[in-house]
């Protein structure tokens, strides 16, 4: 397991957003991989789009000072809202780790973080979507998230924090 810190990203950092959503798009077959692209469509671009708003949060995982991992929350709350929106108060979740760094505990310890600095801000619960059958559905369900709603491919999932 390597060695890794967490932290709030800095502001200068923001463009690292575009490469963690990219990573964050759950992409089974690795020899038909999506175009770079993809991040653009409003369904995906609203994760990172005018990063900075109040209730927008971010922690990175870092190791031998390069960002290796990310999650990041904010109210979707516009025309175009998130798969995981289930209202205007509530934060959505987004988490990436590159893939070489996948399955060593960042994730979790990630996805813990940010669930403390939620519960610290005074939030009641936070949500996301996850395609059914990624592997991250169990990481989600340890940290506390619980299936809601079985959607056409995802499950929306949602964390009580109170």
């Amino acid at each position: 397991m390597s060695n890794y810190l967490i932290r709030e990203m800095d502001p200068d950092e923001i463009s690292i957003l575009k490469d963690m959503l990219y990573e964050a798009i759950f992409q089974p077959d690795e020899t038909n991989l999506l175009p770079r692209e993809v991040i653009q469509q409003p369904e995906l671009s609203v994760f990172i789009n005018n990063w900075g708003q109040s209730d927008d949060l971010c922690l990175v995982a870092e190791s031998d000072g390069k960002i290796v991992g990310a999650v990041w929350t904010r109210i979707l709350a516009g025309e175009v809202k998130g798969f995981g929106n289930i209202d205007d108060q509530t934060p959505e979740f987004a988490i990436s780790l590159y893939k070489e760094y996948r399955n060593q505990g960042i994730g979790t310890a990630l996805m813990k973080q940010m669930l403390q600095n939620l519960k610290a801000r005074g939030y009641k619960k936070t949500s996301l979507a996850v395609q059914q059958e990624n592997y991250a559905v169990n990481m989600y369900k340890n940290v506390g998230f619980e299936i809601v709603a079985k959607l056409e491919e995802e499950y929306l999932m949602v964390c009580d924090l109170s």
